[in-house]
C-alpha cells in the first residue's frame, strides 16, 4: 500500500485549497461557475509543486459522462423538447455536423500535424454546446422561456450526436481506414440501438423504483441509472451516450409519479452538487495536465499554438453565427406551412442563440478520453481547452450585456404557468376536502381552518396569475411569511440550544431541524 509522504500531503492540501477557493469565488462573485472552473484549471496547471496527474482515458468516459448526461436529460422538459423539436433538431443535428466538418476542413488545412481523422475528431469534440454555462447566464439575466428551452434542448441532443461522430472518428484514426458508407451505417445503428437500450433499461429501472420507498436507495438508483444504460449499450457496440440521455429523459418524465417529497428534495440537491463537482473535477484535471501537455508541444512556438487556438475558436463561433439566422428564417420562407404554425421569431432571438454557443464539460471529457497513443492527442486537448476558454470568456461574459442591449426580457410564461398550477392544485385540494368532510371523521373546525388556508392560497395565486391584486393579498402573504420565518428561526435556535446543553442528541436536532426547514420551504406555497 502506498504511504503518502509529507511532500505529497502538502501537494494534496494545495490542490484541495485551490479547489475550495475556486468554489467560494464562484459563489461570492456570482460569476458563471464554468468560467471559474476554467480559470481555476489554468491556475492549477501552473501552480509550482503540484504533480502532473494522468487519468486513464477510458475511465474518463465511463466514470464521468453517464451521470453528467443522465442529469442533463433528467431535468430537461419533454414538453419543451416536443414543442421546439424543429429548431432543436436543426441545431443538434445540422449544426453539429456542419461544425464538425467546418472545423475538420479548416484544422486539417491550417493546423500542422492533424490528419483527416484527427481533424474530424477535433471537430466532433468541439461541436456540442454546454447547457449549464449558457442557461446559467441566461436565467440570471432573464430571457424568454422558449429561448432557454431551445438552448437546453440543443445541448442535450447535440451531446449524443457529437459523441457518436467522435466515436466514429476515433475508430477511423485508430484503424487507419475510413469508409463513408460503413460510417453512416454504424452511425444509424448507434443512434437507434442507443435509444432502444435506454428505453429498455429505463422501463426496468422504473418498475424497480415503483417498489422502493427509501430516499437514499432511490437517489443511489438514480445515480446508477446512467451507468446501467451506458455500459450495456457500449458492450453491444451501440451508443452508450444516447442510452444514458434516453434513460434520463424517460426517468425525468416518470419519476414524479414514483417518488415521495423527501426523495425529490434529496435527489435534486444531490444532482446539483454532483454536477457542480464533476465540472470542477474535469477542469482541475485538465489544469493538472496542461503543463505537461505544453511541454510535449514544445516543438511548436507559442505564437503558433495561439494562432491555431484562435483559428479553431473562430471557426466554431463563426459557423454558428452563420448557421442560425439562415435556418431560423429560410425554412419558413421555403415552406409556408411552417410559418402558419410557428411565425418568424424576433430578429433578436437568433442573435442571442448564435452567441450562446458556449462549450464546456462534455467537450473536455471527450478530449481527455482520447487514447494516449492517439495522433496529436496533446494538441487536440490543448485546442479543446482553448475553445472552451474563448467561448466561456468571450461569449459567456458578454452574453448578459447582449441580452440587455437587445431588450430581450423574460416573457413571464413560466411564472404564469406556476401560478396556474398552484391554483388548480388548491382547487383540487378544496374539492377533496369537501368529500372527506362528508365521511364524518374530519372535525368541522379543522376543515374550516384548512379551507381558509386553501382559499387564501387560491386568491393569492389568482392575483399573481391575472396581474391584479386590489385586495392586497400578496402583501398580506409576505407579512405572514415574514412572521412565520421569524418564529421558525426562534424554533431553530431553541433546538440548537438544547443540543448545545446536551439535552438532545445531534441526531434528534437534525431530525427536528429538517422538519422546520421543510416548513420554511413551504411558506411560499
Amino acid at each position: 500500500m502506498h504511504q503518502f509522504t509529507a511532500h505529497e500531503d502538502l501537494q494534496l492540501l494545495i490542490l484541495l485549497t485551490a479547489l475550495a477557493a475556486m468554489l467560494v469565488a464562484a459563489a461570492v462573485w456570482r460569476l458563471p461557475t464554468s468560467l471559474l472552473f476554467v480559470a481555476g484549471g489554468l491556475v492549477l496547471g501552473f501552480l509550482p509543486g503540484l504533480p502532473q496527474f494522468q487519468l486513464s482515458p477510458d475511465l474518463v468516459l465511463v466514470a464521468i459522462l453517464p451521470p453528467l448526461l443522465y442529469s442533463s436529460a433528467f431535468f430537461t422538459g419533454l414538453r419543451d423538447l416536443r414543442a421546439n423539436l424543429r429548431p432543436i433538431t436543426l441545431l443538434a443535428v445540422g449544426l453539429v455536423v456542419t461544425t464538425t466538418c467546418a472545423v475538420a476542413l479548416v484544422a486539417h488545412a491550417g493546423v500542422s500535424g492533424l490528419t483527416w481523422a484527427a481533424a474530424f475528431t477535433l471537430g466532433a469534440i468541439v461541436s456540442p454546446t454546454d447547457a449549464l454555462a449558457a442557461t446559467e447566464v441566461i436565467r440570471r439575466v432573464g430571457a424568454p422561456r422558449r429561448l432557454v428551452a431551445i438552448i437546453e434542448g440543443e445541448s442535450l441532443l447535440n451531446d449524443g450526436l457529437a459523441l457518436v461522430l467522435y466515436k466514429t472518428a476515433v475508430g477511423a484514426a485508430v484503424a487507419g481506414t475510413f469508409s463513408l458508407w460503413s460510417a453512416s451505417w454504424h452511425t444509424i445503428v448507434n443512434i437507434i440501438g442507443g435509444i432502444a437500450v435506454g428505453l429498455a433499461v429505463g422501463y426496468v429501472v422504473r418498475q424497480v423504483r415503483r417498489r422502493v420507498d427509501d430516499a437514499p436507495t432511490e437517489v443511489a438508483l438514480a445515480l446508477l441509472s446512467g451507468y446501467l444504460a451506458y455500459l450495456p449499450a457500449n458492450a453491444i457496440g451501440v451508443s452508450g451516450v444516447l442510452a444514458a440521455v434516453t434513460i434520463g429523459v424517460y426517468m425525468g418524465w416518470y419519476t414524479p409519479q414514483l417518488t415521495t417529497g423527501i426523495t425529490r428534495i434529496s435527489g435534486n440537491a444531490f444532482w446539483e452538487i454532483l454536477t457542480f463537482l464533476i465540472n470542477a473535477f474535469l477542469f482541475a484535471l485538465v489544469g493538472l495536465q496542461l503543463n505537461g501537455i505544453l511541454d510535449r508541444l514544445g516543438n511548436r512556438s507559442t505564437s503558433s499554438l495561439i494562432g491555431d487556438a484562435a483559428l479553431v475558436s473562430a471557426v466554431v463561433i463563426v459557423t454558428r453565427i452563420l448557421w442560425i439566422p439562415v435556418n431560423a428564417y429560410l425554412p419558413r420562407l421555403l415552406f409556408p406551412r411552417i410559418l402558419e404554425r410557428d411565425p418568424y421569431p424576433p430578429w433578436q432571438w437568433p442573435v442571442i442563440v448564435s452567441w450562446a454557443g458556449i462549450r464546456g464539460a462534455v467537450s473536455l471529457a471527450a478530449a481527455l478520453a482520447l487514447p494516449t497513443n492517439f495522433p496529436a492527442r496533446d494538441l487536440i486537448v490543448f485546442l479543446t481547452f482553448a475553445v472552451i476558454l474563448v467561448t466561456l470568456v468571450g461569449q459567456g461574459l458578454t452574453l448578459p450585456w447582449l441580452i440587455r442591449l437587445l431588450h430581450t426580457e423574460d416573457d413571464g410564461g413560466a411564472e404564469r404557468e406556476d401560478a396556474k398550477a398552484r391554483i388548480k392544485a388548491s382547487e383540487a385540494a378544496l374539492r377533496r376536502l369537501d368529500e372527506l368532510e362528508e365521511e364524518g371523521w374530519v372535525r368541522e373546525d379543522t376543515a374550516e381552518r384548512t379551507r381558509g388556508q386553501y382559499r387564501f392560497r387560491t386568491d393569492r395565486f389568482r392575483a399573481r396569475y391575472e396581474g391584479v391584486d386590489e385586495e392586497g393579498v400578496e402583501e398580506r402573504s409576505q407579512q405572514y411569511q415574514r412572521l412565520r420565518r421569524e418564529l421558525l428561526e426562534a424554533e431553530r435556535q431553541a433546538v440548537i440550544g438544547l443540543r448545545n446543553e446536551g439535552t438532545i442528541t445531534e441526531e434528534v436536532m437534525q431530525r427536528v431541524q429538517r422538519d422546520i426547514d421543510l416548513e420554511d420551504l413551504r411558506l411560499d406555497l
